[in-house]
């Protein structure tokens, strides 16, 4: 009898499984558990089950990349695939290759996936919301050039609004490439700030065709765009990602045209109320002045001039005699200080000393006070307060205290 390793006996199952016809394409109905998303290799793995089995499935990141929507734990779907073993670990599992929502289309569950995560981050808040300009110089329309939406757009602007300037921005409105296009027109629109209010749009279609419109990026640059922007997508029954995060949302390409521009009348009718309000304003501000004036004519200073000048002399005369007298008062007590101090001064001089009948003796230029520094021969001036004399010390004695 062979024996067999566990490789060649997986190898040989993995042989059977694959060779089975039965196995190549298998439908199958289930609930997701287990979900977990490889973002790195963008693989996905998960357990399908009913009420009794379960079975483990992987589904990798080539077909995982078209899905519509995201997968999650408890979620019933419909699976297409075909069954094989993993070798290294001996297990079967299923391989997807599509998968739908069961019960719900894969682009109305995509919707409202994306709808409830941007809701919850505050996207469509209408806080957020800016106002549409009244009188828009520059109007940007984000569009396909060849579809019947904007030759309605265009049709109704120039009708409408004739002053206002149009600036286009064709891009594809459907397909794959179609999302990154229209988000980029809307920060483009942003940057350069080349445009007052942006119309974004295009004609009906069936909900694959519109899908370009509820890119999450898309949203993300017009809740971050400072232009406000007019969603027109589809017929009126048609709700996008694009409408809810957009600050105004039309039924139509042509009622975003309607919304953005005033119409002939419109216009007249607001600059009429403009110039009422002008006129009143002007009426009431001249009947003020007026009064105004009148009141000021009746003052005593216009009917008589020189009142105001004689007045003012009076205020002039008193500030000159309130000077003179606080000038007078500062010499008064500054020579009183002077006084004082010359006084001090003088008391403490020695020549009122000497004018009492004292003395001052100098040796060379030093002033003597004891007789220890005299000696027999020395020669001193004596000075009294009338005049010097000089002397010659012929002898003495020091008295010392005992």
């Amino acid at each position: 009898m062979a024996v067999l390793t566990v490789s060649q006996l997986n190898f040989y199952i993995k042989s059977m499984l694959d060779d089975d016809p039965k196995l190549r394409t298998v439908y199958l109905k289930g609930e997701i558990s287990n979900f977990t998303d490889h973002y790195r290799t963008g693989h996905m793995y998960m357990s399908l089950k009913d009420e009794r089995s379960a079975v483990k499935a992987v589904m990798f990141a080539g077909y995982a990349s078209r899905l519509k929507f995201r997968p999650e734990d408890g979620m019933k779907v419909l699976v297409r695939g075909n069954v094989s073993l993993y070798s290294p670990t001996g297990q079967y599992q299923f391989y997807i290759e599509d998968m739908q929502p069961d019960g719900l289309g894969a682009l109305s569950l995509a919707f409202e996936q994306l709808k409830k995560k941007l809701s919850a981050e505050g996207i469509f808040s209408d806080e957020h919301k800016k106002t549409l300009p009244v009188l828009p110089e520059r109007i940007g329309v984000i569009t396909s050039p060849t579809g019947a939406a904007v030759q309605d757009i265009l049709r109704i602007l120039k009708r409408r609004y004739p002053i206002g300037e149009i600036i286009m921005c064709p891009v594809l409105v459907q397909g794959e490439n179609a999302a990154a296009q229209l988000t980029d027109a809307v920060r483009k629109f942003d940057r350069l700030k080349a445009a007052d209010v942006i119309i974004i749009g295009r004609g009906g279609g069936s909900a694959e065709e519109l899908w370009a419109f509820n890119d999450e990026g898309l949203a993300r640059a017009i809740y971050d765009c400072s232009i406000p922007v007019v969603s027109g997508v589809g017929h009126e029954t048609d709700f996008t990602i694009c409408d809810l995060a957009a600050d105004v949302r039309a039924s139509t390409p042509s009622a975003a045209a309607e919304i953005v521009s005033p119409e002939e009348v419109e216009l007249y009718g607001l600059l009429q109320s403009y110039y009422e309000r002008l006129r009143k304003a002007m009426s009431s501000r001249i009947i003020y002045e007026n009064k105004r004036l009148d009141t000021l004519s009746k003052t005593k200073v216009l009917r008589s001039p020189m009142e105001l000048v004689r007045h003012k002399q009076m205020q002039l005369d008193m500030l000159s005699s309130t000077l003179n007298s606080l000038y007078k008062k500062e010499i008064a007590e500054n020579r009183a200080r002077l006084e004082r101090a010359v006084s001090g001064l003088e008391a403490l001089s020695p020549l009122k000393v000497l004018s009492r009948g004292y003395s001052m003796t100098i040796k060379n230029g030093r002033v003597i006070s004891s007789a220890s520094q005299l000696s027999a021969g020395d020669i001193i001036t004596l000075k009294f307060a009338d005049g010097t004399t000089e002397a010659a010390i012929t002898g003495g004695k020091i008295n010392e205290k005992n």
